[in-house]
């Protein structure tokens, strides 16, 4: 992967072999250092904005929503505004038939949908993954939260061209029992045992990007998450042998996907 990234100093690289490698630091900065059109696949779980000091209910307990700093609550014309700007760098580092997969709640993913399209990209799939366990709405004034979006999207390339995306559709339909399988996934929430190294306030179950992976990439592929979080993408990526850059600007989390990494090599 020495050819992706033009010029970064080492004191950003927080980890790397061959073929994993994690870097410290400002997505908004990094991304500018990539060669243009060197990754196959970008996975994105950008902030939602959701802490805003609403409570939800965690293991029989109420707590806040609030996830960290970064995932303030800001205006409006802001938020279209910080979407356009990472999307606009994300496309400049896809390959023009890559694909980028963005996870986000109604907090977020209305603007991230409205700022794909200003930034050249076109949407394949609205994927909803249907939680099987949500948190109940200790409100009771609206239902219940069961749902998060996954957008998946290709490049408009000119008004009359599009990338042409990689789907392994047979694959797709051979592990939904020999049938297409729908823009609705239902799986649980992050597994405990998948928190044994550390938790992360937005992680993402494993099985949620194994499917994005094994959808969307071929053998071999680099993977770019520039929200790493607690590295699920990364993992995923790992075990189906595909190659991963994480960016996140959190020591902590980079330790954490870190040491699920290292966890998988034992």
């Amino acid at each position: 992967m020495k050819n992706i990234i033009k010029k970064i100093s080492k004191n950003k690289i927080y980890f790397e072999n061959e073929n994993f490698k994690l870097i410290i630091g400002d997505s908004f900065e990094l991304l500018k250092q990539f060669e243009a059109k060197s990754i196959d696949v970008i996975f994105a779980d950008p902030p939602y904005f959701l802490s805003n000091g609403g409570i939800t209910v965690r293991s029989g307990k109420m707590v806040k929503v609030d996830k960290a700093e970064w995932d303030q609550n800001m205006p409006i014309e802001n938020k279209l505004d910080y979407n356009r700007q990472w999307i606009r760098l994300c496309r400049e580092v896809l390959k023009d038939d890559g694909t980028i997969w963005i996870s986000g709640t109604l907090h977020n993913i209305y603007y991230v949908g409205v700022a794909l399209e200003m930034e050249g990209f076109s949407i394949i799939n609205n994927v909803t993954w249907q939680k099987t366990n949500p948190p109940p709405n200790i409100s009771t004034r609206a239902f219940t939260h069961s749902t998060e979006t996954v957008l998946w999207a290709r490049k408009v390339l000119t008004p009359k061209k599009k990338g042409k995306h990689y789907f392994n559709y047979s694959l797709m339909k051979s592990i939904n029992d020999d049938k297409q399988m729908k823009d609705v996934w239902s799986f649980s929430t992050t597994k405990p045992s998948e928190k044994r190294m550390g938790k992360h306030p937005t992680q993402k179950p494993l099985v949620l990007l194994e499917r994005v992976i094994l959808a969307s990439t071929r053998d071999g592929d680099v993977i770019l998450d520039p929200f790493c979080g607690s590295g699920t993408t990364g993992i995923a990526a790992s075990k189906y042998n595909r190659r991963f850059i994480g960016i996140d600007n959190v020591e902590e989390y980079l330790e954490l996907t870190k040491k699920r990494y290292k966890a998988m090599e034992e």
